[in-house]
């Protein structure tokens, strides 16, 4: 947090909204250097560094800091994602907001908890009566503006706050009822995904196929509207 209250050094990747700062780079480096020393056998996979490799059925996935843009700008929708994948299975995962001072985890099989407490999904039944939400980068705002529009049309409302990690702990806690997004990295969903269903929701491809963290695209909700919203996006021409 401390580098909001000095200037930022910014640098543009690949687009326009895809933005890396010494934030970024900083807190990759203190997670990656700690999970190095702590587990010297393991692949470690963070977005701003690349594969530092090791046994590949053991891997960390690290986004030292999900919504770089929010960050630059003092937008509190920002935090740090860490997952732990075993023989392909997801077995852990944290998600940390410092802004809200948020700590979402869970582990394989033990549910999930924020702060110590533990989560629930929702309970919402009917997708007109859900609040969802979803992402995308600038660059294909075309596609995805058609999916936000169709489903604004069916949902209660659609919401947008550039952390695809935070939007999936914000499902886990019942605050949104479902999400989608294309075009993600394994860094950006792991942790959110495992903290999902741990806290009874489901998982799949936007198209319904079982999740994979490799995969390009996510849908995660309560469970109970999930069907509903796999139905709206296929339903896009």
């Amino acid at each position: 947090m401390d580098y909001l209250s000095r200037p930022l050094h910014t640098a543009q990747k690949s687009r326009r909204a895809d933005l890396v700062t010494d934030a970024d780079r900083a807190s990759e480096k203190l997670i990656i250097d700690r999970l190095r020393a702590a587990f010297p056998q393991s692949t470690i996979i963070g977005e701003e560094s690349g594969t530092h490799c090791g046994d590949p059925e053991e891997c960390w996935y690290v986004d030292p800091l999900d919504g770089t843009t929010n960050f630059t700008h003092g937008y509190p929708m920002f935090c740090v994602s860490i997952a732990y994948e075993r023989r392909g299975e997801l077995e852990a995962g944290v998600i940390y907001a410092p802004f809200y001072d948020e700590l979402f985890c869970a582990t394989k099989g033990q549910g999930a908890t924020l702060n110590g407490k533990p989560l629930r999904v929702s309970m919402v039944e009917k997708l007109g009566e859900g609040l969802t939400c979803t992402g995308f980068h600038p660059a294909d705002f075309e596609r995805n503006g058609r999916y936000f529009r169709i489903m604004s049309s069916h949902a209660q409302a659609v919401r947008r706050d550039g952390s695809a990690a935070l939007d999936l702990a914000a499902v886990a806690a019942g605050r949104f009822d479902g999400f989608w997004e294309f075009d993600l990295h394994a860094w950006d969903v792991a942790a959110g995904a495992l903290i999902v269903r741990e806290a009874g929701g489901r998982v799949s491809a936007a198209d319904g196929a079982p999740f994979e963290v490799s995969g390009k695209s996510i849908l995660a909700s309560n469970g109970l509207i999930h069907a509903p919203m796999q139905a709206v996006l296929a339903s896009m021409p």
